[in-house]
């Protein structure tokens, strides 16, 4: 393997990384961002009303994307194994 491969090969493994992440991060961010909107508008200052309708609407998240995200990580596999 050449300096070159191995840079590409990293490259790839952090863009896929990245990739995979976005939907559940931005569905914590847009529930965030509803969540804290509610609160200025109700003027409820509670830290902790956050964080189950982020942990509820990352999960659904997850779960809804988990066939993407396994047919992405199988193909990244593939061609890492297959050495092309």
């Amino acid at each position: 393997m050449t300096e070159e491969m191995a840079i590409d090969v990293v490259r790839e493994s952090l863009t896929l990384m990245l990739l995979l992440s976005t939907p559940i991060l931005a569905a914590a961010l847009v529930i965030g961002l509803i969540v804290s909107v509610f609160q200025a508008m109700t003027q409820i200052q509670e830290q902790t009303l956050s964080f189950v309708p982020k942990i509820f609407g990352m999960g659904m998240a997850a779960i809804l994307v988990t066939p993407w995200i396994t047919t992405l990580i199988m193909d990244f596999s593939k061609r890492m194994f297959s050495g092309g």
